[in-house]
C-alpha cells in the first residue's frame, strides 16, 4: 500500500473524520490516524501540521479559486454580484467532495475546538474575498463588508445544501443571495 502522496492524504483524511466520529476529536490524536491510515506518523505531519487541519484541507484551493474568480468576473459587477458569481465558479470544488463535507460539517457543528478554527478560517477567506475586491477598485469599508457577508451568504448556502440534497449548491447560492438582497431591501 502506497505510504504518501494523494492516496496516502484521503486516507489519512478518511481515517480522521472515522476516528473522530468514532472516538471523538479529543481523544484521537494523529498517531491514532495514522495507524488507521497505514501510514506512520511522520507521513501524518508532512501532509497535515495538526489533527484539526485534517479536515480543513483544501481551504487553500478554494481561497486561490474565489480569489481568482473574482479578479476574472466582468467589470460593471457589483461587490454582492462579483462574490456571488466566484462562489458559483468554485461550487464544483465543495460538490466534488460532499461525501465528506457532509460529517465534516456535522463534525465540526458539535467540537468547539473545530468551530474555533473554522470561524477562523472563515476570518481569513473573507479576508482574501476583501481583498480581491480592493483590487478591482471597490473601497475597502466595502470590501470589508461585502466580503464577510457574502462569506457568510456562502456559508448558509453550504450548508443548506447539505441538509437538502435534492437541490443543487448552484441553486442554494442564489437563494442565499436572493435573501440577503431581500434583507437589505426589507
Amino acid at each position: 500500500m502506497p505510504r504518501s502522496g494523494a492516496d496516502a492524504r484521503r486516507r489519512l483524511q478518511q481515517a480522521a473524520l472515522d476516528l473522530y466520529r468514532e472516538r471523538g476529536f479529543d481523544r484521537t490524536t494523529a498517531a491514532d490516524i495514522a495507524e488507521r491510515a497505514g501510514v506512520n506518523t511522520r507521513t501524518f505531519f508532512r501532509h497535515f501540521p495538526d489533527k484539526r487541519e485534517v479536515l480543513f484541507d483544501g481551504e487553500a484551493d478554494l481561497r486561490a479559486a474565489l480569489t481568482r474568480y473574482v479578479a476574472e468576473a466582468p467589470d460593471g459587477l457589483s461587490p454582492v454580484e462579483v462574490l456571488l458569481r466566484a462562489f458559483r465558479e468554485a461550487a464544483h470544488i465543495l460538490e466534488d467532495s460532499r461525501p465528506f463535507s457532509e460529517p465534516r460539517l456535522a463534525l465540526i457543528a458539535t467540537t468547539p475546538t473545530l468551530r474555533e478554527r473554522d470561524l477562523a478560517k472563515g476570518e481569513a477567506m473573507a479576508a482574501a474575498l476583501a481583498e480581491a475586491l480592493c483590487r478591482r477598485g471597490v473601497r475597502r469599508r466595502v470590501a470589508d463588508l461585502a466580503a464577510h457577508t457574502g462569506w457568510a451568504a456562502f456559508h448558509h448556502a453550504a450548508q443548506n445544501w447539505i441538509d437538502d440534497p435534492e437541490v443543487g449548491l448552484d441553486a442554494h447560492l442564489v437563494r442565499a443571495f436572493e435573501d440577503l438582497g431581500a434583507l437589505f431591501r426589507a
